[in-house]
């Protein structure tokens, strides 16, 4: 049986006459740019989060930059983040200039280790971004005491983890600002690139709007630079439409993740979920030295599996500059190695989960090889 990575084609079509409908009504009105939907999601987003504000900008990365820049981090100051992300992460920190400061990560969830913040917090320490990697939340707790007592801001990374929760509390909400991506593949997804940005802060509000538009709060008149990061009201209107379905998405990929999780068992290392977080599972992601001989072999069998991230930031060529050599973060360089994202979208059947497992098992068991070792 063929078990697609992800099946986008499959998700559309369940509700492709509420999405016919809606992007038939943006096409009539005419009206493309920050029009009406665009306004709509921003309220409903908010809600959703139980958060003030939200603004909707074209990317994730774009998120994440206007966030920072509008929580006045500048040139020279330093963001301390994870090496274990998608490279948006820190690309925006240099897009402002500033300098990323990658951090070891806590081998069991993935996520920045608040041990490591703790240790390279100095005088140009400014930020600090931590990613609810996969869909699971960092610890704020301890993230946020760390901000508080050198006052730092603190930009949640939630691309991968529009949903999750963290001590009952919506990530995106407990920092300075979170960011969220609405790339096609995550938890809720457009139909192309689109972002926002949630906030509790108004000063922060204001200037993302302002900045998302050329920097003019009057047409024609520009009171700072500006970029061009607006979200259009295709993609709003498609948002609006997948957002009320949002909760069972996230619910079926729960379901899926239990069930990975009982059949594994004993077999492969599979992802920890701590007590006081919802984890929404934008990733289900095992691990395993075996891991590129199981990618194939699961590719062999028709069965799709995706590596997250093959080699962390600190390793790569753009960031080589900044002097971080290979052993200088060991939890991320052995992850690195060693981790395999499984199929989880919502519409994946309980047939096409336990043929996934069952080939892992095919893998492993007969051969004596030990997936947890």
């Amino acid at each position: 049986m063929s078990v697609p990575f992800f099946d986008l084609k499959l998700q559309n079509s369940k509700i492709r006459k509420e999405i016919d409908a809606a992007i038939s009504a943006v096409v009539d009105s005419a009206h493309f740019i920050l029009g009406n939907n665009v306004a709509e999601l921003e309220k409903e987003a908010a809600a959703y989060h139980g958060a003030k504000y939200a603004v909707g900008v074209a990317s994730g990365t774009d998120a994440i930059h206007l966030a920072l820049k509008a929580a006045g981090i500048k040139e020279g100051d330093e963001v301390i983040t994870t090496p274990f992300t998608f490279v948006a992460t820190a690309e925006a920190i240099s897009y402002i200039g500033a300098k990323p400061v990658f951090v070891d990560i806590d081998p069991g969830t993935f996520n920045i280790d608040p041990d490591a913040i703790k240790k390279h917090v100095n005088g140009k320490t400014k930020a600090i971004i931590p990613v609810h990697l996969f869909g699971q939340s960092a610890d704020m707790d301890r993230i946020m005491a760390i901000a508080i007592d050198n006052g730092l801001k603190v930009i949640e990374d939630s691309c991968q983890a529009i949903g999750a929760k963290y001590g009952g509390k919506h990530v995106s909400t407990i920092g300075d600002a979170g960011c969220i991506s609405f790339f096609p593949t995550k938890n809720l997804g457009g139909f192309g690139d689109g972002g926002m940005v949630i906030t509790n802060d108004q000063g922060i509000y204001d200037t993302v709007k302002v900045l998302r538009g050329h920097g003019s709060r009057v047409t024609y008149h520009y009171d700072m630079v500006g970029y061009n990061s607006r979200l259009d009201e295709i993609q709003a209107t498609v948002l609006r439409v997948k957002l009320k379905h949002l909760e069972t998405y996230m619910e079926a990929r729960r379901k899926n993740a239990v069930l990975y999780n009982e059949l594994l068992a004993g077999v492969v290392e599979t992802p920890k979920e701590y007590q006081n977080v919802r984890h929404v599972y934008n990733q289900y992601t095992i691990k395993t030295k075996d891991r590129n001989k199981l990618q194939e072999f699961l590719k062999s069998k028709g069965i799709g599996a995706s590596i997250y991230y093959p080699l962390a930031l600190h390793l790569q060529k753009v960031y080589e500059h900044l002097g971080y050599k290979k052993g200088s973060m060991p939890h991320c360089e052995k992850i690195q190695d060693e981790v395999l994202s499984l199929p989880i979208f919502p519409e994946l059947t309980e047939v096409q989960v336990r043929e996934t497992a069952s080939a892992i098992k095919e893998f492993f068991l007969p051969a004596g090889r030990q997936g947890k070792k």
